[in-house]
């Protein structure tokens, strides 16, 4: 049975959890998301939606089997883990995360590996890893402290308690908290929405923030012109570029540009 659905309706790529009833990450649902990932980059998909089925978006990873695993297999399930998310987050690509109900551990890591994250008012957010005597295994930590702060970041990881959207948003984890009724309906128009943007000028930021989160600014100054000067010579920046200056010259407002992700 398959744990992922994955269309591509109008250039948005829709990903849905689909491993119930806790939306459980377990190897299969991976190397089911490592294969969707490939699909996306070859497609033509401008934006991702990444959402779940169910009251719950995910519990996090299957532990069933790691009691009976040595440290040897562990570290590389973990590493398959951590190569399949990473791929995820650097899409080239827009990735917008609808989160609804409970929201934990690997899901949780999953869902910060998005660009912007939409929740649903009943949403919460939490790392129970504390209360097994383990760490969040996949960047979650510390991807919440870069959104965050490192204060949040350790009181949420050491305590495991359950943290609302509100909080999140309040925060700067989570971009906006919807109504649970309109919460998919909301993330998928404004996904949809950014199928139409400038898709190399997207891909280009995000190039820029991760330079950053790696090296700060000194490190996204060092990678800013090779980075962006290239979208110069796109299709996009060339028509957005022309637009602008024609629309100044004739004193008009600036038009909406149709851009085709080149």
């Amino acid at each position: 049975m398959s744990r992922l659905e994955y269309t591509i309706d109008d250039r948005l790529a829709t990903v849905v959890l689909q491993n119930p009833p806790q939306n459980r990450l377990d190897q299969e649902l991976l190397q089911e998301l490592g294969t969707v990932l490939d699909a996306i980059s070859a497609s033509d998909a401008r934006a991702v939606l990444l959402r779940a089925d169910g009251p719950d978006f995910s519990f996090g990873g299957d532990i069933m089997d790691w009691p009976d695993m040595d440290v040897r297999e562990l570290r590389g399930l973990f590493e398959r883990y951590m190569n399949v998310f990473n791929q995820f987050e650097r899409l080239p690509l827009p990735v917008v995360a609808a989160v609804q109900g409970l929201c934990f551990g690997g899901g949780f890591e999953l869902a910060l590996r998005a660009d912007v994250i939409f929740a649903a008012e009943g949403a919460r957010f939490g790392h129970p890893e504390q209360t097994l005597g383990l760490v969040t295994l996949l960047g979650g930590i510390y991807r919440v402290a870069e959104r965050a702060g490192q204060a949040r970041a350790s009181e949420w990881a050491l305590t495991s308690e359950r943290i609302t959207a509100v909080a999140m948003a309040e925060a700067g984890v989570v971009n906006r908290v919807l109504p649970d009724a309109t919460l998919v309906e909301e993330a998928k128009r404004f996904a949809q929405k950014l199928t139409t943007g400038p898709t190399r000028a997207y891909a280009a930021h995000k190039a820029l923030l991760r330079a950053w989160r790696v090296g700060g600014v000194a490190a996204a100054d060092e990678a800013m012109f090779d980075i962006a000067l290239p979208l110069f010579e796109t299709e996009d920046g060339k028509a957005g570029l022309k637009s602008a200056v024609n629309a100044l010259k004739a004193g008009q407002p600036r038009p909406v540009v149709d851009f085709q992700g080149r």
